[in-house]
Formats: C-alpha cells, sequence, structure tokens
C-alpha cells in the first residue's frame, strides 16, 4: 500500500511540475508583452528552476542535465547555429557554464 500511495505522489509532484513549467512560460510572455525586465527575468528563472527539478523528478541528475546542455551547445556551434553566427551567444552561453 505504501509503495503504491509513493508512486500516486510521484505522478501527481511530475504533473504539477509540468503545469508549473506551463505557467511560466505563460508569465514569461505576459512579461514580453508588458516590456517588464524585472518580471521576464523573474519569470525565465522560475522557467529554468522549474525545469531543472521536473527533470530530477523524472531521474535526470542536475550534473547530467548540465553536460545535456553543454553538449546540445557543442553541436549547435559546429553545425554553425545562426545565433551563433550572428551574435556568439551559444559560445557565451557555453563559457558561462563551464565557468561555474
Amino acid at each position: 500500500m505504501q509503495r503504491e500511495m509513493d508512486v500516486a505522489k510521484r505522478a501527481k509532484v511530475i504533473e504539477w511540475l509540468k503545469t508549473e513549467v506551463v505557467d511560466h512560460v505563460s508569465r514569461l510572455f505576459k512579461a514580453l508583452w508588458e516590456g517588464s525586465t524585472s518580471r521576464v527575468t523573474d519569470s525565465l528563472a522560475s522557467l529554468i528552476v522549474s525545469s531543472y527539478i521536473l527533470g530530477r523528478r523524472l531521474g535526470v541528475s542536475y550534473r547530467d542535465l548540465d553536460d545535456s546542455i553543454l553538449e546540445k551547445l557543442k553541436k549547435h556551434q559546429q553545425e554553425g547555429h545562426q545565433l551563433e553566427d550572428w551574435y556568439q551567444d551559444i559560445s557565451t552561453l557555453e563559457e558561462h557554464m563551464r565557468k561555474r
């Protein structure tokens, strides 16, 4: 019985975190519409935090998520991603993450 309750609780938490991610995206879009830099920053931070925690609840460690992000950034650089070509956003983010 305890194990069934634990599985149900885990499923409920994952569903709740999924709604949090959607809510943060919605808040981000509203903040963009309003032009509020502080609300955009807060919404982006909340979205990132919720994404990391959702990943953890799904069995992805924070380190594995960071490694996957770095891998994706490297791939974008190698493929000549447009944001890298225009603004060097990809390499700047990769450098930021590696310095943490």
